[in-house]
C-alpha cells in the first residue's frame, strides 16, 4: 500500500491521539492549566506541547508563562489534571482496534508512547486495547523519550525486528522524528489538522479501508 511495505517485521503504534482519544483529556487539562496561569490556549499552544513528554510539555509551558525553572511544578499540576480527565475514560479512535488486531494476527506489535507508564496503561485499558498489546513502552522506560529514537529502538529490539523493516504509526511531529531517527517507515494520522508532517503514508484515520487491506497483506511480500 503506497510506501508501506507488506513485508514488514513489526508494527509499533503511538498511543495518545493515535490509538486512543486521549488528546481530548490532554487538551482539557492543558487549557485549564494555561487559563490558571492567565494565558489562552489555542492551536499554536497545542502545537507547542503535543506529542511531548509531561516534563517537556511543562518546560515549554513554563517558558510560555514567563516562569523559567518552574517546569517541575507545572509538570506535577499537568499530570494531576490529565489523571483526573482520564479517570472518566477514553475511547479507542475509529479503526484502532480493528487495525491492531489485524496487524497482531500477522506480525509482532507494540506501543511506544511519550506518556508516563501510569497514563499509558490507563489509556490502553480504558480503550479496551490492553488485551491485544503484549509489549508497551512508556517515556519512563527509556533514557531519552521521543523525539529521541530510544522508544522505537527498544520496541523493535523487544519484538526481534529490524527497525528498517518495521512500521511506526504516529500523529505528531515529535513522534515522527523519533521513528525516523530509529529508521522505521512512518504512517501518519495527524492529530492537528493542516499539519505538514513527514510520512510514508498519510491518512485521515486508522479506519481508512486501505490500512486494513495493507494489514491483511502483512508478511506476504519482501521489503525492498
Amino acid at each position: 500500500m503506497g510506501s508501506l511495505p507488506t513485508g514488514t517485521e513489526a508494527v509499533v503504534f503511538d498511543c495518545d491521539g493515535l490509538l486512543v482519544n486521549t488528546e481530548v483529556c490532554w487538551t482539557v487539562a492543558e487549557t485549564a492549566l494555561f487559563a490558571a496561569h492567565g494565558h489562552p490556549f489555542g492551536p499554536e499552544e497545542k502545537a507547542l506541547v503535543i506529542g511531548r513528554t509531561v516534563e517537556a510539555a511543562a518546560e515549554a509551558m513554563a517558558d510560555c508563562f514567563g516562569r523559567p525553572g518552574a517546569g517541575a511544578d507545572i509538570a506535577a499540576e499537568l499530570l494531576e489534571r490529565v489523571r483526573e480527565e482520564l479517570a472518566h475514560g477514553a475511547a479507542a479512535l475509529p479503526g484502532a482496534a480493528e487495525l491492531v488486531r489485524a496487524c497482531r494476527a500477522a506480525v509482532p506489535i507494540a506501543v511506544a508512547s511519550n506518556s508516563p507508564r501510569e497514563l499509558l496503561d490507563t489509556a490502553l485499558e480504558s480503550a479496551g486495547l490492553a488485551a491485544y498489546i503484549t509489549h508497551s513502552f512508556a517515556a519512563d522506560d527509556v533514557p531519552s523519550p521521543k523525539p529521541a529514537p530510544d522508544l522505537y529502538l527498544t520496541a523493535c529490539e523487544a519484538l526481534g525486528a529490524a527497525p528498517k523493516r518495521s512500521v511506526a504509526f504516529e500523529d505528531s511531529a515529535t513522534g515522527i522524528s523519533s521513528a525516523r531517527a530509529a529508521g522505521l517507515y512512518v504512517a501518519v494520522v495527524p492529530s492537528l489538522p493542516g499539519a505538514d508532517l513527514d510520512h510514508d503514508w498519510l491518512g485521515a484515520g486508522l479506519d481508512d479501508p486501505e490500512l486494513l487491506d495493507w494489514a491483511r497483506e502483512l508478511g506476504r511480500d519482501p521489503v525492498c
